[in-house]
């Protein structure tokens, strides 16, 4: 067998070990399933078997889910629904065999790998960091479609179980033994034979009751039809809430259970099927399936072989983003230098690290030991006489051209030539701060997104000068820390704060131009944003916008673009954002149903009253168009080496909508014809800021879509 090993032991106990070849984790394929059916066949028909044991042969994963790149070439609903519905007929034979069947769980147990737990009849899992147990198919704009939206809510209770399933939340393994999904917990040696162990006295003296705990609130919502009504009728409003109505596979997990509460479990399992084929093939799949299949490729390291490696690193500035970056790097490097102007500065920055670095380990994140062999790698210091042999210094000192300079001249006169020094700016260009340094050649830019433990992205950027194992270096410790990275060319704002520029630039001038600030953010969340841009220059901050604009203001002029100046504005009147509760919106007024009140003081600077009305799709398309424009404009300038990179920067890095896929997904799936269009009707009526990018044109008389047969 290709995907499984089988033994029998002694005790006549049968040991089926997951083991699938070419790759690090396990995954369902049909491959997979067909093996899956030939064992079940084979112990069914050896009458002397006493017992099953599922385990893994990887180190740290038992079953990661299915194989996307199988599930992505499912081209129609009908081929989607035949490979599901075996899935199906495997996984309810293995559920009616007739000895005790054992999960034995180490590592991820996601997706499909839950689903096959979920059949056995008794789940161990290791007690560690490492065992995470979650359905994380909605990610992917799927549901669990292997029987997990029946099995789940019955064996967890439905106000547990649906959490689960629409926001992909994983439970580690002491929260999943609280929850009632995983039996029996157990240290990580010997798990195979405890397995065994484990399979034998169920087979003697049967399979135990289960009796679930739950609170009398839980008891009255899942025991009667009355309570589950408004149950599901909550998880709508909260899915239309949050979401718009842009994402169709949470309904459908909805509709699923609810079928299988109202119907029986045959019928929600029909039901399951039926929608998963459904989703299979629904835009919002495919565009959120290529950016996971985006992101695993954007894992590996082109030139690893060039990477050195990084020891010992330097963080110079350690307020929140140099705490950030020390943070996720407490498990990749072996010492963290954290320099600031004086010792109590550097100290507070530890502090923060170390309630981080608690609060994952009480959450079960990670081992106390692990902690505190973390927290003692952070040496706090106030100048550079620490900095020798220093690998990669990270410096996240304020966003001033002069201090960024200071500092690397600092770190260059303090360490050797094979120290890299890198920039956490997000929008002075490198080759500035570079200019007149010693060893241009190591330096680089490494621009995280706040808040930095949280935030996927990090966009890495090279000058002409960066030599090329200072990037795989700089590469090599991103992915390291668990970031998504793509490398861009440098320039005024890069990629990501230079696609930004523009959509906050037009939304303040439909400010000025009369447009309500709720209005925008709502229709910008319909077109699937998670923040509305109004809130979003509230929380960047309108001080960082309008230096932004500073920066990036000469490089658009030359294009005969002119910047508002309403964030200026804002600014010379003490208007900073959220951090100063002095926005768009007031934040001493409270919400009105539900929406933040805006600051009609705002309003007397930005073009006075009064306020009016603006079409949702006028709104939608000045808005988004910008942004889009703009990333084909640094596609077309080489700023950014391939659409894949572009659309990654702008979901993961900005909060472009996810099921669009990105600005150039939006376009193939828009049609570059229509867009160009779009376009050219909003440059006759606003002017030359909407002037198509000249690659989109060439697109469009190519007749070919951006991603070519992708």
């Amino acid at each position: 067998m290709k995907y499984f090993t089988l033994e029998k032991t002694k005790e006549n106990i049968a040991v089926i070990t997951i083991d699938c070849p070419d790759g690090k984790v396990n995954k369902v394929s049909s491959g997979f399933l067909d093996e899956v059916a030939a064992i079940i066949d084979d112990i069914k028909n050896d009458k002397s078997v006493a017992g099953m044991v599922i385990t893994s042969a990887k180190e740290d994963n038992f079953v990661v889910g299915a194989d996307i790149d199988e599930v992505k070439g499912m081209q129609t609903a009908e081929e989607a629904v035949v490979y599901i519905f075996k899935g199906h007929a495997i996984l309810n034979e293995l559920e009616k065999m007739k000895i005790p069947v054992i999960a034995c769980i180490h590592g991820n147990c996601l997706g499909g790998g839950l689903e096959l737990a979920l059949v056995c009849n008794y789940r161990m899992a290791v007690d560690s960091p490492q065992t995470v147990l979650g359905f994380p198919e909605v990610q992917l704009g799927l549901l669990p479609a292997a029987g997990g939206t029946q099995r789940l809510p019955a064996l967890i209770g439905l106000v547990t179980a649906l959490p689960m399933m629409l926001t992909a939340r994983t439970l580690r393994a002491r929260q999943a033994k609280r929850a009632g999904l995983i039996d029996e917990l157990i240290p990580p040696y010997g798990l195979k034979q405890t397995g065994i162990k484990k399979a034998l006295e169920l087979a003697k003296s049967g399979l135990p009751a289960r009796k679930r705990k739950r609170s009398f609130v839980n008891f009255l919502l899942e025991s009667n039809p009355l309570g589950r009504k408004i149950v599901f009728a909550q998880a709508r409003k909260m899915i239309t809430r949050q979401t718009y109505g842009c994402y169709p596979a949470p309904y459908a997990i909805i509709d699923a259970v609810e079928c299988g509460y109202k119907k029986g479990r045959e019928a929600g399992l029909k039901k399951e099927i039926e929608l998963f084929g459904k989703l299979v093939v629904s835009p919002q799949s495919k565009s959120l399936t290529n950016l996971f299949l985006s992101m695993s490729d954007l894992k590996k390291n082109p030139q690893k072989h060039l990477a050195r490696h990084v020891g010992k690193l330097a963080v110079v500035g350690t307020g929140l983003m140099g705490q950030g970056i020390a943070a996720v790097s407490t498990s990749v490097c072996d010492t963290i230098l954290m320099k600031d102007v004086n010792l109590d500065a550097a100290a507070a920055g530890m502090k923060e690290i170390w309630k981080s670095l608690e609060k994952r380990t009480k959450a079960g994140a990670m081992l106390h030991f692990d902690r505190d062999v973390q927290y003692n790698k952070l040496v706090a210091c106030d100048d550079y006489a620490l900095f020798v042999n220093t690998d990669l210094v990270i410096e996240a000192v304020f966003e001033e051209l002069e201090i960024k300079k200071r500092v690397l001249a600092d770190v260059e006169a303090a360490t050797g030539e094979w120290t890299i020094f890198a920039s956490n700016t997000s929008a002075i260009p490198i080759k500035n701060i570079a200019a007149g340094c010693k060893r241009p050649q190591n330096v680089i830019g490494m621009h995280y997104f706040s808040p930095v433990p949280r935030m996927p992205l990090l966009e890495i950027i090279t000058t002409e000068q960066t030599a090329d194992w200072v990037t795989a270096t700089a590469l090599d410790l991103g992915i390291a820390q668990g970031k998504t990275c793509i490398v861009v060319k440098d320039g005024p704002g890069f990629y990501t704060t230079r696609i930004l520029a523009p959509l906050l630039n037009e939304t303040i001038l439909l400010l000025e131009e009369g447009a309500i600030p709720n209005e925008l953010d709502r229709a910008m969340r319909r077109f699937g944003y998670p923040v509305g841009p109004a809130t979003l220059i509230d929380e960047v901050g309108i001080d960082v916008g309008a230096h932004v604009y500073e920066q990036l203001g000469p490089m658009f002029s030359k294009r005969g673009i002119t910047a508002s100046q309403g964030l200026k504005k804002l600014l010379a009147q003490g208007y900073k954002g959220k951090k100063n509760k002095k926005g768009i919106y007031n934040y001493d007024l409270k919400k009105k149903k539900g929406q933040k009140m805006p600051d009609e003081n705002v309003y007397d600077i930005l073009g006075g009253n009064p306020r009016r009305k603006f079409d949702e799709e006028l709104i939608q398309q000045r808005i988004s168009l910008m942004m889009i424009n703009e990333a084909l404009i640094c596609l077309e300038e080489g700023i950014i080496s391939c659409p894949r990179d572009g659309d990654v920067g702008a979901v993961f890095g900005l909060g472009f909508p996810p099921f669009q896929g990105g600005p150039f997904r939006y376009i193939d799936n828009t049609g570059a014809a229509k867009v160009l269009v779009t376009m050219e009707s909003l440059e006759k009526q606003y002017g030359q800021r909407f002037r198509p990018a000249r690659i989109l044109g060439d697109f469009v008389k190519s007749g070919k879509k951006i991603y070519s047969g992708k």
